[in-house]
């Protein structure tokens, strides 16, 4: 269909500093688009000086921001996030009414988007879903994901995989476009930077980490999965207890606001104190694909070890049960349990492994940010869009 008619008004909601940037390569396709107005709703971990305040990082890259909504608190208690969900429907139905969007576009499993996706579907808007279809069985991951996908009127899937499991829980196909995972876009760009400069970029990651860019080092990202603090705490310090046995430097960085953080925090403030360690609140996009490309080995349970590490040519060591079920691009992922042996062997694998080569990855060929713009402005709102009927 060709539209003659106003810019398109998008409302694209983000909760945390690893979705928005996921996210930011569909904004920066959404500006760019002649009939696409994105506004931007900013909601969850990003308000929270405990996680380093990130809309100040949204900021500074140069994003409006049309509306911010409060949800957490910050306590790090399970009976917190039914009441952070609340707080996130009311507010972002408050915003989505005053800005005014035709689309409303959320990202993953989180309960931002899962609060943003009720607010928008119970106010009768167009709801569009970014990488619905995936499995991360994870904490409570896969059935928020699956209620989003019950909300959603449009499916910007990832992989193959993501389409055909959509199709198998009743979404119709028509709905569904595979876009690929817009993570990879992101690292194209900064990849790009990469080699136009390479002195800039070595003078930026030494800025970041100082003489640890002269060793071996390991990121480490790992996030709570709902347990008890003390629980992710014994994780967490097994995880140091086996970069350092492998003889690694260690760059972390601090995990996300689900129950049971304060015990990956506990631990990873104690490192702080080590010379070989280094630990940061959040990192701006870039300065973290720089830092992960570098690195000897990513170790942690965060999505971006099972999509884009294999991009990034890096091996990446996948801790607990978290990613289980998240579609592998290759052999550069090791996964183990997590005990402190298991993690030290699962390491020294992936350290002996060459880098992988690059490759076409399963989450498609970094072009999902443009797809997503062009599809969001051809879409024909109409009753039969908005009534949905599953195919079984």
């Amino acid at each position: 269909m060709t539209r003659t008619r106003n810019k398109r008004r998008v409302a694209v909601v983000t909760g945390s500093r690893a979705e928005f940037g996921l996210l930011e390569p569909v904004l920066h396709a959404m500006r760019e688009h002649p009939g696409l107005d994105p506004r931007l709703i900013v909601t969850g971990m990003h308000l929270l000086p405990k996680f380093g305040r990130t809309i100040e990082h949204i900021r500074a890259a140069g994003w409006p921001i049309d509306a911010t909504v409060r949800m957490q608190t910050g306590e790090d208690a399970a009976a917190s996030e039914p009441l952070a969900v609340a707080r996130g429907i009311a507010g972002i139905a408050r915003a989505l009414h005053r800005l005014r969007c035709e689309i409303v576009v959320v990202l993953g499993d989180r309960i931002e988007a899962f609060a943003a996706a009720s607010a928008a579907a119970t106010g009768r808007l167009i709801v569009a879903h970014i990488h619905g279809g995936d499995r991360a069985t994870g904490d409570v991951d896969d059935a928020l994901r699956n209620a989003i996908t019950r909300f959603a009127h449009v499916h910007l899937v990832a992989s193959r995989d993501a389409a055909d499991r959509l199709k198998r829980m009743g979404e119709a196909p028509e709905r569904i476009h595979r876009v690929g995972a817009p993570g990879l876009d992101a690292i194209r760009v900064f990849q790009k930077i990469q080699q136009a400069d390479p002195a800039r970029s070595e003078d930026l990651l030494r800025a970041r980490i100082g003489p640890l860019a002269d060793r071996p080092y390991a990121v480490v990202l790992h996030h709570p999965c709902g347990r008890p603090a003390h629980v992710e705490a014994a994780t967490m310090r097994h995880i140091v207890t086996a970069v350092t046995q492998c003889r690694l430097a260690g760059v972390a960085i601090f995990p996300n606001s689900d129950p049971g953080h304060e015990g990956i925090l506990k631990i990873l403030r104690q490192v702080a104190r080590k010379p070989d360690w280094r630990r940061f609140w959040s990192l701006p996009r870039e300065d973290y694909l720089r830092l992960v490309s570098r690195a000897a080995v990513l170790v942690g349970n965060s999505s971006s070890g099972i999509i884009e590490s294999a991009s990034l040519r890096v091996n990446a060591v996948n801790v607990g049960s978290r990613q289980l079920g998240r579609l592998r691009c290759g052999p550069n992922v090791i996964d183990c349990g997590e005990t402190a042996a298991a993690i030290t062997a699962a390491l020294r694998t992936a350290l002996d492994r060459p880098r992988p080569s690059p490759r076409r990855s399963r989450y498609g060929d970094a072009q999902a940010g443009p797809r997503i713009a062009e599809i969001l402005y051809e879409l024909d709102i109409t009753p039969d869009l908005r009534h949905k009927t599953l195919t079984y």
